[in-house]
């Protein structure tokens, strides 16, 4: 009981400083907000904010994040085809935008702008990940569409990002240029653009063979798709890729990999950070943002061939021997039951899908 007790006031000190922040931001945005001034609101000390948050900024991430999850969604029908899935993608992304009458601070609280609020190296690498990881979701998404324009589609993926954040820019500092409905249109034709796209790194010759092995799996339990919010079950054979936050470009690899040898077998990947408290948060919160434009646009059908998992605590990471910093790109393929590969480096997840199975090292006919 005292136990429970504890847990209760824990989350009602956590709610009373959220709500506090929230405020606190709206009226003076990231810059000018004061930590002094949040426990106040809230009727707290500075050290119980603290205990909760260890930083301002991770603070800042826990409101945009908060305002999220508590976003009601419209249920989506299963998009036609390329060109509807697109628009209504952008029409979903663009209800962020800030309306007219906001002030400065509000509008950059609405839109969940985070201009400012990460200018440190490690913070920039982490949003160049990121934006090239929404970039290749929201691809897999357009090419799961029944449309006659098929093959890779990231390019056209991330100029409809581009658009949809310089308009989202254009909002917070020129507040009314512009139609969204304008811009949903556009991206409906950027979606069907005939753009030279393969998917074929230079690299690839020189990635290291991977470790064959036959070593234990004993996976997690208890984890999400981040993407479709279900349990994860990693019994199946398959990929799972363990990505840090300064490497999070090479998601695409498990997935083209995949495609090209291993059909079937799920990609599993899970992104990890040393830095949970700011550096994680900023991943939970951009991940979750932009999972929930792709179910409200694509529904539950998309269908994307990638699982990801937000690896919080590191706990898929131990299981496949990988480590949790920046710099981390480690990949293992699964086959009954047991680890049969281990890749570590760039093109590791390349690597580990393309090991050959037990039997195709006997035969001789492996495709790695």
């Amino acid at each position: 009981m005292v136990r429970l007790n504890r847990v209760q006031q824990q989350a009602r000190t956590r709610a009373a400083v959220l709500a506090a922040a929230m405020e606190e931001f709206t009226e003076h945005g990231f810059a000018g907000a004061k930590v002094d001034r949040v426990a106040a609101r809230a009727e707290l000390t500075r050290g119980a904010v603290y205990s909760n948050f260890p930083s301002k900024r991770s603070l800042y991430l826990a409101v945009l994040l908060d305002s999220v999850e508590r976003t009601p969604g419209s249920d989506a029908a299963e998009a036609a085809g390329l060109a509807d899935a697109a628009e209504a993608f952008a029409r979903v992304w663009l209800e962020r935008l800030p309306l007219t009458g906001d002030s400065p601070d509000a509008s950059k609280l609405r839109s969940r702008s985070l201009t400012g609020v990460f200018d440190d190296e490690p913070g920039r690498t982490a949003m160049a990940g990121l934006a090239r990881l929404d970039g290749l979701l929201l691809a897999l998404a357009l090419e799961s569409c029944r449309a006659p324009a098929a093959g890779r589609r990231v390019r056209p993926a991330e100029l409809i990002l581009t658009l949809l954040h310089g308009a989202g820019h254009l909002a917070e500092t020129a507040p009314g240029f512009g139609d969204p409905f304008d811009v949903a249109r556009a991206c409906r034709q950027l979606a069907t653009l005939e753009a030279d796209d393969p998917w074929n790194p230079p690299y690839l010759p020189f990635i290291a063979a991977p470790r064959l092995c036959r070593d234990a799996w004993t996976p997690p339990v208890e984890l999400t798709d981040a993407i479709t919010g279900r349990p994860v079950g990693f019994e199946d054979d398959g990929v799972i890729v363990v990505l840090g936050t300064g490497r999070l470009g090479a998601a695409e690899e498990a997935v083209r990999a995949g495609e090209a040898v291993r059909a079937g077998e799920p990609a599993t990947v899970a992104l990890v950070t040393d830095d949970p408290a700011e550096l994680g948060a900023l991943v939970r919160l951009r991940v979750t943002d932009f999972a929930e434009c792709l179910r409200r646009a694509f529904g539950e059908g998309a269908g994307l061939p990638l699982r990801l998992v937000l690896d919080d605590r590191g706990a898929l990471a131990s299981a496949a021997g990988a480590a949790t910093s920046e710099d981390t790109e480690a990949a293992v393929r699964i086959q009954d039951g047991k680890i049969i590969a281990r890749a570590e480096g760039r093109g590791a997840a390349y690597a580990a899908a393309t090991a050959p199975a037990p039997a195709e090292r006997q035969t001789g006919t492996g495709a790695g």
